[in-house]
């Protein structure tokens, strides 16, 4: 292939060829409202010194590594076993573009085949795809997929589920015509299921849960499903801090329907803006409606063991009309370092490294209540995230801490104006007893 760029002449020859005359008539298909008008807001081209010192200085804006943190709402800071940053470097793995030709990249396909058995034994479900973007997109798509399955345009979303996440479902749908309801929270920091039984109806395509939910409680999943499937619903659960489910029991034995959730756990480190890694699963019955590649295993013509795209309903491949969704990458790269993260952990790794997380946060959240002032604002079970209520406003205690050093956590009041006191605290098990203790005591001197 020739890496020369195309001249004038070249671009006014291939635009004729095609009946436009400009490249903006391309873009005709976009309504105009929702064109960019501008030129993107980036710096003039530089020489490769010049870019070098740029890149350098943007990468010195970094400064999570100089903190003890306890962030997580989404994002979680876990250990990465060195094999997975080392296999996934390999130059095999990391230059090719859509690697899942099956003429030439028979390990890629192994690989995918072997994420989707991985997440179908963590989540209970027949079948997943080979990964969609992040969480919030494989939550909208799982918002469309249950109105294709029941024809219902009303879907009630916990509003205990992350809000970013249904942030992205309501941008996802507004061209749609769906109906997007909240369900509210209790005390115990889960999801009213008083108010879920009376917002359900027949004209209700399902539910979307999140558990453990933004506040890191566990929701009684098994309750909300048999609610939803008393009017054919379908229940679809959502797992933002997919190492929970180490220990917790798999989603579709308490009666989901279809899981989705962020696997960025597995692998892949915090990063501003990603890449993270969408999963979804579901019951076979569905799988026809389910968005992005399925890689499937099956024999050639000798009899030999072949891994195949075996079903991919995307507009690349089926008309457009009939797509289930126009994603256009399966993040093939990130769920080979999920799948290189949990083959490497393995079951009892994973369960154990589950098990610390829930151990080092009773610890944590046990040391934080003791704080003069401080309490736990929910009563529910929690799994390593939990919230502090805090006698002071939660934006001002957080600067505090991170003045000393530390991120204690997420302050939730621009989340949830009603909670401006409230702090969303996470404790994985890169977090030492030592390192617990000293933000127990930062938290207490910065609210003497």
């Amino acid at each position: 292939m020739s890496y020369i760029a195309l001249s004038d002449k070249d671009k006014r020859e291939m635009l004729a060829r095609i009946g436009v005359e400009a490249p903006g008539d391309l873009f005709r298909c976009i309504p105009e409202g929702v064109r960019l008008k501008r030129l993107l807001d980036l710096p003039p081209a530089m020489a490769e010194p010049e870019l070098d010192r740029h890149m350098t200085a943007i990468a010195a804006k970094n400064t999570y590594g100089e903190y003890e943190s306890f962030l997580g709402a989404g994002v979680y800071d876990h250990y990465i076993p060195s094999v997975v940053d080392n296999l996934s470097s390999r130059t095999e793995f990391v230059t090719p573009y859509t690697p899942y030709q099956p003429e030439v990249a028979q390990g890629t396909l192994q690989v995918i085949f072997e994420y989707q058995t991985l997440i179908c034994q963590l989540t209970g479900m027949d079948v997943s795809n080979a990964s969609l973007y992040d969480g919030a997109m494989a939550s909208a798509e799982a918002v469309l997929m249950a109105h294709r399955l029941t024809g219902r345009k009303r879907i009630l979303v916990a509003r205990s589920l992350h809000p970013q996440y249904r942030e992205t479902i309501r941008t996802y749908t507004q061209n749609v015509g769906l109906v997007i309801e909240e369900v509210g929270y209790g005390d115990c920091g889960g999801l009213k299921s008083a108010e879920l039984r009376k917002k359900m109806g027949p004209d209700v395509a399902g539910l979307l849960v999140q558990s453990p939910n933004f506040f890191g409680v566990v929701e009684d999943l098994k309750a909300c499903a048999e609610i939803v499937h008393a009017h054919k619903g379908l229940c679809v659960a959502v797992a933002a801090e997919a190492l929970s489910l180490g220990v917790l029991e798999a989603p579709a034995k308490q009666g989901a329907d279809i899981v989705c959730g962020e696997a960025q756990s597995f692998g892949l480190p915090p990063a501003f803006g990603g890449p993270y890694l969408g999963f979804m699963a579901c019951a076979k019955e569905f799988l026809r409606q389910l968005p992005g590649r399925i890689a499937g295993m099956t024999k050639d013509v000798d009899g030999k063991r072949g891994f195949v795209l075996t079903l991919s309903t995307r507009e690349q491949h089926i008309r457009r009309e009939k797509a289930t969704s126009n994603i256009c990458t399966n993040q093939a790269w990130c769920a080979l370092r999920a799948t290189m993260f949990l083959e490497t952990l393995g079951h009892d790794g994973l369960r154990e490294m589950a098990l610390q997380n829930m151990h080092k946060a009773r610890y944590a959240a046990g040391v934080l209540a003791k704080v003069p002032g401080v309490k736990l604002r929910f009563s529910g079970a929690f799994f390593n995230e939990f919230v502090l209520d805090l006698p002071k406003p939660a934006a001002a205690v957080a600067a505090a801490l991170k003045a000393k050093g530390i991120l204690g956590g997420l302050p939730l009041g621009p989340f949830e104006p009603g909670l401006p006191n409230a702090l969303l605290t996470a404790v994985t098990e890169t977090a030492t007893k030592a390192s617990i203790d000293r933000l127990a005591a930062a938290l207490e001197e910065v609210l003497r």
